[in-house]
C-alpha cells in the first residue's frame, strides 16, 4: 500500500480550504462596555472599541497568526474595522468591506457612520460598494437578517479561498450564521 506524505500544515490548509471559514466577533466596543455596566442602551451610534477591546484586537494577531488567513471580510461598522486592523496590518492584507455581514439593526450602536466618514478614517480601504447610508433602519426583522445570512452562506460556498478567509462580524449575524453565541473577540472555524 502506497501512502501520500504531506507536511501537516499543508494537509490542514487543504482541509480548511475545502470546508471552513474563520468567523470572529468584533472585540469589546464602548457600547458593549457601557451596556454591560448599566443594562441600558447608552445611545452610541457606531461606537469604537473600548480600551479593553483594542488590547484584545492586538492579542488576536498572535492567536490567529498560524491560521493561514489570506483574506479578511469585514463589516463596515467601526468596531469591526478596528478589530480587523491589527491583524490585517500584521498579515499585509487589505480588508474587504462587506456590508452583508453587518449587525442586525436593534440598538443605537447599529446605526453606522456614513461611507464618506468611513473613507476619511480608513482612506486605504475601498468603500465604493457602500451607499452613503448603508446600514439597516431598526428594527431589522428576523426574516431580513436570516435572508442576509443565507445570501452570505451562498456567497462563501462559491469562494475558493473560503478556508483561508476571516469574517469579522457581529453577535446577531454570527448567531444566525453558526447558531452559537460568540463573546466579544471569540473566533472559530465554521463550515462554508
Amino acid at each position: 500500500m502506497r501512502t501520500l506524505s504531506l507536511p501537516l500544515a499543508e494537509v490542514r490548509s487543504l482541509f480548511l480550504s475545502a470546508e471552513t471559514m474563520i468567523i470572529l466577533r468584533h472585540c469589546e466596543s464602548e457600547f458593549n462596555r457601557l451596556y454591560t455596566a448599566t443594562g441600558r442602551d447608552p445611545g452610541l451610534s457606531d461606537p469604537p472599541l473600548s480600551t479593553r477591546g483594542r488590547v484584545h484586537a492586538q492579542r488576536l494577531v498572535q492567536e490567529l497568526a498560524g491560521e493561514g488567513i489570506t483574506r479578511i471580510l469585514v463589516s463596515p461598522f467601526t468596531r469591526a474595522l478596528e478589530t480587523a486592523t491589527p491583524l490585517a496590518r500584521a498579515l499585509n492584507i487589505t480588508p474587504e468591506i462587506t456590508p452583508l455581514v453587518r449587525e442586525r439593526a436593534m440598538y443605537s450602536c447599529d446605526e453606522g457612520s456614513c461611507a464618506s466618514t468611513l473613507y476619511e478614517s480608513w482612506p486605504h480601504l475601498n468603500f465604493d460598494a457602500l451607499e452613503e447610508v448603508w446600514w439597516t433602519a431598526a428594527p431589522e426583522s428576523d426574516g431580513m437578517m436570516q435572508n442576509r445570512v443565507q445570501h452570505f452562506r451562498t456567497f462563501m460556498a462559491q469562494q475558493p479561498d473560503a478556508g483561508t478567509t476571516l469574517v469579522v462580524s457581529h453577535w446577531w449575524f454570527l448567531l444566525g450564521l453558526c447558531g452559537e453565541s460568540l463573546e466579544n473577540g471569540d473566533w472559530q472555524h465554521l463550515s462554508a
